[in-house]
């Protein structure tokens, strides 16, 4: 079987003048939808070069789902041979808005002898199948890695608030990537957690939530900056409320969104709202996505209701079909009976008199 592809090229210029911790592509369309590649921001705590795959369009935070195979490639622009390819079939939905994985080490990359960052210029391509594929006839190359999710938690943390670029073209120059942040801005987008918390003095349930939040800080540092000039308590309350939310939204399940479940994520996110001082727009909509599910669970149990009694009727239907077919069995063979004993039969008035005679 044939698969057919549509290719996205995203041309990386000048790319040691990038803000390589908020760089992505402009979004482009591939089979009816909108894509964009995004690349892991390339923080001082990370030693790897690697990419993701995300939604683009403009869908709500549940409800929806794409499965897609598609490919992402890191040219090597010495030796065709050497390009890396991850490719794989996904599942996107509200929960797993972009699907990635590591491609190399970042010495590796900045090496310009191995041939993926030449003139300061790094090619990327995005492979996506527009044909009709069935999961069984898809078969990976076994010198590829299967793509990975972002992460549990980076799915959900993704948004497209960044400005698509303008550039109509399939080369993305670096006039379109220039990113507008100052340099101090850049060194305050640098701290991690570790830089401003003692992770060493958490509690077992506070550390917990700490892999969520790191996730979240390095999509969005300007949770960390918020907090530079607090109090190390403070910083603990805010970025572990954050994590209980983050928590919530992870492990939770639409049925589990009753009035308690509702009330309880209702408490936490309007508290963290309300004094954690942290800009939370990306996150809003999951919450507010989670929160409209009390009333379609109540539609819902109010829809089984009527499930539950369409069936019932049904039954009785055939119950009652079944009857009727019985008594009209029955009544064909009664006419039968009927008619075979009227033959030599000779009706008589039952009031008459027996009598006698005389003579």
């Amino acid at each position: 079987m044939s698969i057919s592809f549509e290719t996205f090229t995203w041309k990386i210029q000048n790319f040691s003048k990038q803000n390589t911790k908020n760089l992505q592509s402009k979004a482009f369309r591939i089979g009816h939808h909108k894509w964009r590649i995004r690349l892991y921001p390339l923080r001082r705590d990370v030693n790897h070069f690697s990419l993701y795959l995300m939604v683009a369009d403009s869908l709500p935070a549940y409800g929806w789902s794409r499965t897609t195979y598609f490919k992402l490639v890191v040219t090597n622009q010495v030796d065709a041979n050497k390009s890396i390819v991850k490719e794989t079939q996904q599942k996107f939905n509200g929960g797993n808005r972009s699907w990635g994985s590591t491609f190399l080490t970042l010495s590796d990359f900045y090496d310009p002898n191995q041939g993926y960052l030449v003139n300061n210029t790094c090619i990327i391509e995005a492979h996506v199948c527009v044909s009709d594929v069935p999961p069984h006839a898809i078969k990976l190359r076994k010198t590829s890695s299967s793509i990975s999710p972002a992460s549990d938690s980076i799915s959900i943390l993704l948004d497209d608030q960044e400005t698509e670029s303008t550039d109509g073209s399939e080369t993305l120059t670096s006039a379109t990537c220039r990113s507008s942040r100052t340099e101090d801005e850049d060194e305050c987008s640098d701290l991690t957690l570790k830089d401003i918390i003692n992770l060493d003095s958490l509690g077992k349930e506070e550390a917990s939530f700490f892999p969520l939040v790191e996730d979240a800080c390095m999509w969005h540092p300007d949770l960390i900056q918020s907090q530079r000039n607090r109090s190390e308590r403070f910083k603990i309350w805010a970025f572990t409320s954050l994590g209980q939310v983050l928590h919530f939204l992870k492990t939770s399940k639409v049925k589990d969104m009753d009035e308690d479940g509702c009330n309880y994520l209702k408490g936490l996110w309007e508290e963290l709202v309300r004094s954690s001082g942290f800009n939370l727009t990306w996150l809003e909509p999951y919450v507010q996505s989670a929160l409209g599910m009390k009333s379609h669970l109540e539609r819902a149990a109010g829809m089984d209701d009527l499930r539950d009694n369409v069936v019932a009727i049904e039954i009785k239907m055939k119950n009652l079909r079944g009857e009727l077919a019985a008594a009209e069995a029955e009544f064909v063979e009664a006419r039968k009976a009927l008619a075979e004993a009227r033959k030599g039969y000779k009706e008589i008035d039952m009031n008459d008199v027996l009598g006698y005679s005389m003579f």
